[in-house]
């Protein structure tokens, strides 16, 4: 009846008329488009239609994927709950990753950025909704936040601060919006190592500028202890006489900046002419015309066969099927960064890596491997590819069917993970070069910590219908694909040969890298 108060209450599983809604621990990702209505101004119906698409094709997959329910939208923004903080943090990263790729074809200035705020609470669960100080701590750490980056609060930063391979500035305590203690903020870093380096730079520039305001003044001090330059004699002038005229503004730039040609980016090591020498030698390609040298990877031919595939360990891993694999080769190692920024220094690559050139290259996406077979492939004149699912599993096994390619025990010294060697090494940021630990029975190295390993398949949560002829397995529309190796991170269950994983095809990480492979010519 009009005017009439009523409680509202959600359906059974949610809370009934006999009592309260029901209470959980939940973590919250709140999500939301930073400058909306500057978007809306320029182009309102292209900037719905952009949201709608993102939130369909992106924000909602994601959010499944990683274990999360959508509860709302809110026109540009979003809020979800999962059981498990670390994938909570895990989608919010994924979100602004791939967000970055999608700005990559607008103008700047209609680049949209989500800002991402988690928080982990005792919420309220209704039948469409959610409620409490929870959800209102992750959208006021979502206010905060800077565009394309996600804030987490303290209680999510306790439970994941060693379950994910990220870095975490610490912002302090903060006093948010109706919320009534301090909230002690951190913000994910996805490339820590990245940050450190940018870090580093300022801390750097800021002694430099420091050092030199010091000399600056030392420099002035001294210049006054001279006879007759007294700084307060400078400073009155003598009475009647006449101050020269400041120089014009054009001969204080002339004089402090004279016109010089700018100066040119140097070229990566492999693409540098060499200077001509004395005698006569053959003309050298200039600078625009050289062109980086390839190192191919090193290739071991394997001679294929058949192995049972999969293990009953993880569900992942079952059933366990006869698979038969063709011939093929495979990297002998993983990519390194050497061969990584041979190809961005051809322009064919997104990024230079960072680290040792023996190093195995990181932080690659499996968009990111793609592109460099592609420039591989046109460079060597070969067709060289990720290599299967099935034959990455064929490979690492060495025809062995233990539970490592060595045995059924763990062995010290035999993979780069966590607990496979020393505790002092462990805690290292980077993997080893490749080839540090010892061969498996087909010659190949490191399979089996390092870096992860992206193959080619799509991601399918176990084997049933998987093909038997050690194919690819894809499909039509694929939002992951299979990793396998384990990492430097990850503990000595990952790195045995039938462990598997995934992730999202467009999105980098920090332990991710990859191998070649060559079908039998």
């Amino acid at each position: 009846m009009p005017g009439e108060i009523r409680q509202i209450y959600p359906e059974r599983g949610g809370g009934s008329p006999q009592g309260p809604s029901p209470r959980r621990l939940a973590a919250i990702v709140a999500g939301d488009i930073a400058g909306y209505s500057r978007l809306m101004n320029i182009d309102e119906e292209g900037t719905h239609a952009r949201v709608k698409r993102i939130l369909r094709d992106l924000v909602e997959p994601t959010i499944a994927e990683h274990q999360g329910r959508l509860v709302k939208t809110t026109g540009d923004g979003f809020i979800a709950i999962f059981d498990s903080p670390v994938e909570a943090v895990r989608s919010g990263i994924v979100i602004q990753q791939s967000m970055i790729g999608r700005n990559a074809s607008v103008p700047q200035s209609q680049a949209i950025l989500y800002r991402i705020g988690v928080n982990l609470g005792d919420v309220i669960m209704d039948a469409n909704d959610v409620f409490g100080d929870g959800v209102n701590v992750a959208v006021r750490l979502e206010g905060i936040a800077n565009p394309g980056q996600v804030y987490i609060s303290g209680g999510v930063y306790e439970q994941i601060k060693h379950k994910l391979v990220c870095g975490y500035q610490s912002l302090g305590d903060k006093q948010v919006k109706n919320i009534t203690d301090p909230v002690r903020v951190y913000r994910v870093l996805p490339d820590p190592a990245a940050f450190m380096k940018a870090q580093k730079r300022r801390e750097i520039a800021f002694v430099m500028l420091a050092s030199a305001v010091l000399l600056a003044i030392a420099a002035a001090l001294w210049y006054t202890m001279l006879p007759g330059h007294s700084f307060l004699a400078e400073r009155a002038p003598t009475p009647g006489a006449v101050s020269p005229a400041p120089p014009k503004p054009a001969e204080s730039v002339a004089a402090v900046a004279p016109s010089a040609a700018p100066p040119q980016p140097a070229l990566p090591q492999a693409a540098t002419p060499q200077a001509p020498s004395q005698t006569a030698s053959p003309p050298q390609p200039s600078p625009q015309t050289a062109m980086p040298s390839v190192t191919e990877p090193e290739m071991q031919r394997l001679a294929g066969g058949s192995f049972a595939m999969g293990s009953n360990e993880d569900a992942s891993e079952k059933p366990i099927h006869q698979v038969t694999i063709k011939p093929f080769a495979l990297g002998k190692f993983p990519v390194t960064v050497r061969q990584w920024n041979e190809c961005a220094a051809a322009s064919a690559c997104p990024f230079m890596a960072s680290g040792e050139e023996n190093a195995p290259v990181a932080n690659v996406s499996w968009n990111d491997a793609k592109q460099y077979l592609v420039w591989l492939a046109q460079a060597t004149h070969k067709p060289y590819r990720l290599p299967s699912e099935a034959e990455w599993e064929y490979a690492a096994r060495g025809g062995t069917q233990t539970k490592y390619w060595w045995g059924d025990q763990l062995q010290p010294g035999m993979a780069n993970c966590k607990n496979c060697v020393s505790v002092a090494s462990a805690a290292t940021e980077l993997p080893t070069h490749v080839g540090s630990f010892k061969a498996n029975p087909f010659g190949l190295f490191d399979m089996g910590g390092g870096v992860d390993q992206w193959v080619e398949d799509c991601w399918h949560r176990n084997y049933q219908g998987a093909p038997a002829d050690g194919s690819a397995w894809m499909d039509a529309e694929c939002l992951s694909h299979v990793i396998r190796s384990g990492s430097w991170k990850n503990d000595a269950s990952y790195v045995r040969p039938a462990n598997r994983d995934h992730y999202d095809t467009g999105v980098r990480y920090p332990t991710h890298g990859f191998r070649v492979a060559l079908s039998a010519s």
